[in-house]
């Protein structure tokens, strides 16, 4: 008896034994089988992101391509959302009505109407008299009707003969005659206005010199490519020392925006026919309206090292990398560019526009603020105690926003990699509140490099090294004429004239915005 119950027993803890053996499999079963679940989703999570990235990239080439360019951003409650503000209730239609409509049509009214273009008083007048076909004899005139018309003539091309008498004097003394006006190219055919136009049309109108020469052709004047190029060259030469009285001035500023943007440019070194890729460099000083254009045949921060060697101040970039080197060096003070950090939100909108539009939105406020500075033409102390007041503010609460969100956001998604554009570059953002005198951003000087963009298109490339430095001159000369609403035009072919014998210690009074007809 005793024998038959503890076989049971033991049998028993063998069965206990494999059911335990059994719980510990099915635990560790479900131990795999939770975890195999978790990384399921997990790796769905990030397909989704993936996915998700992908079309935001898909959707970027389309922009690209397709798209418009610009960056406008209008903000609302709903930050996109499309939503009707009430709710419409479908009614049933019960008969189908034809109704007959009647309308008196009416002349628009002249309160509406915004009138005649003025025309400008300085343009000359021709006067045409028109008489009536049946005769007028013995008739008074009682007044007259006039209208006016713009009309255009094509560009004149003429030819400027300086005929000098020569006189002999008593006893054989010699000739008497007079003096030959001092050129801008000596014993060379172009005039100051002839050459002030090729020069125009072709930095600020984007013409490029071939079609000019068509231009020319059909005037029935045949100027070869060479000696147009040979012109702009000796052009260059003259008004060479002015290019650098200008670089000294826009150097010498406490507060520059510097930008950089390329050139192709031929290089005969380069035998399988490439360009070579050059950059112009370009300096704003907006305290004096005046640019600077220096061209490097590199990138690399040696050419803004050799130039700002001896710079102090407030300097204010993009974030290229170059210009961080610039923001350790003593005695510079680096501010970032709103526009730029703003631009890195505006392209994740189409991948998170809750976040990105809501950011966006706060941006928005801080550029109000700076337009009601302008608007009220403040001062520079003004403008600093306004943005004390109200930007400081902003600037916190942006920052406290971007903070946060960077703990939830994939560090290479378009919202992460915008939110640590403006976390790693923060203090430079902050600058522009201590002094009045900084911008919120270097709009400016994308502004005036935008030309260069419009001529490459045109002309393609430069012709030389040397050729994209003339190009730099020319482009520093007619931006800071656009910056001070000068003719350039006007302005070279008076300098053209009476540069060759100015005095040097005075050649700063020859700069477009020192320019007087």
């Amino acid at each position: 008896m005793e024998n038959g119950l503890e076989k049971q027993v033991s049998q028993l803890q063998e069965q206990n034994k494999l059911l335990k053996i059994a719980a510990a499999q099915a635990e560790e079963k479900l131990k795999l089988a939770e975890e195999k679940n978790k990384q399921d989703e997990d790796q769905i999570k990030q397909d989704k992101e993936e996915i998700k990235y992908l079309q935001f990239q898909l959707d970027q080439m389309k922009r690209m391509i397709f798209g418009a360019k610009r960056e406008r951003f209008i903000s609302n409650d709903t930050l996109g959302q499309m939503t009707l503000p009430f709710d419409v209730q479908e009614e049933p239609i019960t008969e189908l009505s034809v109704e007959k409509i009647e309308y008196t049509r009416k002349k628009a009214s002249r309160e509406n109407h915004h009138g005649r273009l003025d025309l400008p008083s300085h343009l000359p007048v021709e006067e045409v008299i028109i008489e009536p076909k049946e005769s007028t004899e013995g008739l008074k005139c009682i007044g007259q009707e006039v209208t006016s018309e713009l009309d255009y003539v094509p560009a004149k091309l003429l030819v400027r003969k300086y005929i000098r008498n020569k006189y002999a004097l008593p006893n054989g003394e010699g000739i008497l005659i007079g003096e030959l006006p001092v050129r801008p190219i000596e014993k060379g055919i172009a005039g100051p206005g002839l050459l002030s136009n090729i020069l125009v049309e072709k930095f600020v109108d984007h013409l490029p010199i071939y079609r000019q020469i068509e231009r020319f052709k059909r005037e029935q004047i045949k100027i070869p490519a060479s000696t147009i190029d040979s012109w702009i060259t000796q052009t260059a030469d003259l008004i060479e020392p002015l290019y650098l009285h200008l670089k000294k001035l826009v150097l010498g500023q406490g507060y520059l925006q510097v930008d950089e943007t390329p050139i192709k440019v031929l290089d005969h070194k380069n035998k399988d026919g490439k360009t070579h890729q050059g950059y112009h460099w370009v300096y704003n000083a907006p305290l004096q309206n005046a640019l600077f254009f220096d061209y490097r045949e590199g990138r690399g921060y040696e050419g803004p090292k050799k130039l700002l060697e001896n710079f102090k101040g407030y300097l204010q970039t993009d974030g290229y990398v170059v210009y961080d080197w610039f923001a350790k060096q003593p005695g510079i003070v680096h501010v970032a560019c709103m526009a730029h950090a703003r631009r890195e939100f505006e392209k994740a909108l189409a991948y998170d526009a809750q976040k990105a539009g809501t950011i966006m939105k706060k941006i928005q406020e801080l550029y109000a603020i700076e337009r009601r500075a302008r608007e009220g033409n403040l001062t520079h102390a003004q403008r600093k105690e306004l943005r004390l007041e109200e930007s400081l503010k902003l600037m916190n609460e942006l920052g406290k926003m971007i903070v946060e969100m960077r703990k939830t956001a994939i560090p290479m998604s378009p919202m992460g990699k915008a939110l640590n554009y403006s976390i790693n570059r923060w203090d430079n953002l902050l600058n522009y509140l201590s002094d009045g005198a900084l911008e919120i951003d270097n709009n400016w000087i994308e502004n005036a490099v935008r030309p260069c963009t419009l001529g490459r298109k045109n002309y393609l490339f430069a012709g030389s090294h040397e050729g994209a430095k003339r190009a730099a001159m020319f482009y520093s000369f007619f931006g800071t004429c656009k910056k001070n609403n000068v003719n350039p035009y006007l302005w070279l072919k008076k300098v053209l004239e009476v540069i060759p014998e100015h005095p040097a210690n005075k050649i700063g009074d020859l700069l477009p915005q020192n320019f007087k007809l």
